[in-house]
């Protein structure tokens, strides 16, 4: 085979596989001519004008990255540690690529630094109790601040909060202290309905003299039950009164 013809066949072979390009369904291609902007093509197959021509493949699937933790100093001045996700997508290719160098990189850093910004506002307890609101917060400040970028943050959740080993023991004591506070409060609560039936027993033992001895005779049926042994009881005469005397007709 003459060596013109195989010039000619692996030129061809070079300027099809540099004109021709697929994109997945997932991806966009943003197409440069010579240096303008053109805008962005797919998905399915692309013709490019070779050596005028260049395309930036760009994937418009939901992106995952962890944020590192981050040192922070809370409202109350407690020192954390806290990392979290982000959830992220590009909506518009173009944007995405004229506007910012390294979209991914841009958005890792604006959130690690929205992170220590939003949580140095809040209170520890607050960091803890309403990590929902927060999230929310730093979602809505993320979005707005990558729209420019044509980026649309999705999602953020706080992954975990490192707490010092003297808060986690100062915690554990105020948990503890609020644990007994709680039992104090249900055993007088308890306390106070038992006195209450006490009375209300007391107040219908007063009206009706005959209870008080129904109530003796069960006491001793519950020591007679209880313990095999003979008990000797001194019994009042006046308990015995209303057994023996009758009523005149």
């Amino acid at each position: 085979m003459p060596i013109s013809l195989i010039a000619i066949v692996l030129l061809s072979i070079i300027l099809f596989t540099n004109m021709v390009k697929i994109l997945r369904e997932y991806e966009r291609g943003v197409i440069f001519r010579l240096g303008r902007l053109m805008g962005a093509r797919g998905p399915g197959i692309i013709l490019l004008i070779p050596f005028l021509e260049k395309m930036v493949k760009v994937s418009l699937r939901t992106v995952t990255f962890d944020v590192p933790p981050q040192d922070i100093i809370t409202r109350d001045n407690v020192s954390v540690k806290v990392n979290a996700v982000v959830y992220f997508r590009v909506f518009d290719p173009n944007r995405a690529i004229v506007e910012v160098e390294d979209y991914m990189y841009a958005t890792s850093q604006l959130a690690q630094t929205t992170l220590r910004s939003v949580l140095g506002k809040s209170e520890l307890d607050q960091l803890l109790a309403s990590r929902d609101d927060i999230n929310q917060q730093l979602q809505e400040i993320l979005d707005r601040q990558t729209d420019p970028w044509g980026i649309k943050v999705g999602l953020v959740e706080i992954k975990h909060v490192d707490l010092p080993q003297e808060m986690q023991r100062a915690m554990a004591r105020q948990a503890e202290a609020e644990r007994e506070r709680r039992a104090k409060i249900i055993t007088a609560e308890g306390e106070f309905q038992a006195s209450a039936k006490l009375a209300e027993a007391a107040a219908i033992i007063g009206r009706e003299p005959a209870a008080i001895q129904l109530r003796f005779l069960g006491t001793l049926t519950e020591i007679a039950s209880d313990h095999n042994s003979t008990i000797v009881f001194p019994v009042p005469i006046d308990l015995l009164r209303a057994f023996v005397e009758k009523k005149p007709a």
